[in-house]
């Protein structure tokens, strides 16, 4: 017997507008993050353009969504609050989990929740509390998804201008090390998520994942179904080589972009079919995003990420829990 969990994966949505920079709030970071804004970034993330790919997105009937990070830009108090108003519009707590990004957790906040703001949608759930390691901001944390479990990671931490990096930590780190021994001995499929890329030389120096190598090692040696992130704003597919075989780590582009920027795509998002029978796990992948023109969603890949045969799935062909 076989259970198929679809997990939608959505990523840097950097919502839009950004109303000013009031004064008490502006410091360094900040006013060049806003200046950045106002220049580039506000033509590029746009958000009719979100709106197309989340109706889209909610058209497909995902069990879950996993959005990994960066869903503000500068950390500001109205910037939280109308991402939490976004995310009660994206579906409840129980069906939505957030990890935060660097620009959600960007430079200092005095008076204002910030990212706790969002802590229901960032939090263990009934099942997942078990393993609760009392982590940084409670992180990692874990919920259950049927034959699914998800890790919630916490990459972002505050850093100086020109620096977008991120880490873990070696309590976080650690934590994970114990959770991902934990949920192998309970037969779900662990699926990872961080918004930075978790691997080496992913991305250069000043964006990366400053303990990536450790993290690295963790997956390596304890093991993992698959691991979703964001940040680069583009695709990608790396296999991970660890004991029990390859892990796939994904990474998604920027779910708002309406105007293609450098080497970052329209915007998009995938849909990761999960499924658990006598045989192991099973995960296909469906990348759905914005037309060239911007103005209709198609289909831009797919393909199986493990199983027993992992290659590319033709185009006409079904995809598990397609719907």
């Amino acid at each position: 017997m076989s259970e198929t969990i679809t997990l939608a994966h959505l990523s840097d949505v950097h919502l839009s507008p950004v109303r000013g920079l009031p004064l008490r709030y502006l410091n360094v970071k900040r006013g060049l993050g806003y200046l950045n804004w106002q220049r580039s970034r506000r033509r590029v993330h746009q958000r009719p353009s979100l709106d197309l790919v989340v109706a889209d997105l909610k058209a497909h009937q995902p069990d879950h969504i996993a959005v990994t990070g960066d869903l503000i830009n500068l950390g500001l108090p109205a910037e939280y609050a109308a991402a939490l108003s976004w995310l009660e519009g994206l579906g409840r707590p129980d069906g939505v989990t957030v990890v935060p990004g660097n620009h959600d957790i960007y430079t200092v906040l005095r008076g204002d929740p910030g990212v706790a703001r969002w802590a229901s949608y960032m939090r263990a759930d009934a099942w997942g509390v078990r393993f609760a390691e009392g982590g940084r901001d409670g992180f990692p944390f874990v919920r259950c998804l049927g034959p699914t479990a998800l890790i919630g990671l916490n990459s972002a931490v505050r850093t100086p201008p020109f620096i977008a990096a991120g880490q873990l930590g070696e309590a976080q780190i650690a934590a994970l090390a114990r959770i991902l021994d934990r949920l192998g001995q309970e037969d779900v499929a662990r699926v990872v998520l961080i918004h930075h890329p978790p691997l080496t030389d992913q991305t250069p120096r000043r964006r990366a994942l400053r303990d990536a190598a450790q993290l690295e090692r963790v997956l390596t040696e304890h093991g993992a179904e698959l691991v979703l992130h964001g940040h680069n704003h583009c695709d990608g597919h790396i296999d991970l080589a660890s004991w029990r075989g390859s892990i796939p780590v994904v990474g998604i582009a920027s779910g708002s972009a309406g105007l293609v920027h450098r080497h970052e795509p329209l915007g998009r998002y995938n849909l990761l079919s999960i499924v658990q029978d006598e045989d192991g796990v099973r995960i296909e992948c469906l990348t759905r995003g914005l037309d060239p023109t911007g103005t209709f969603m198609e289909q831009i890949d797919r393909k199986v990420l493990s199983g027993a045969q992992v290659s590319t799935i033709a185009n006409d062909g079904p995809l598990v829990g397609d719907r």
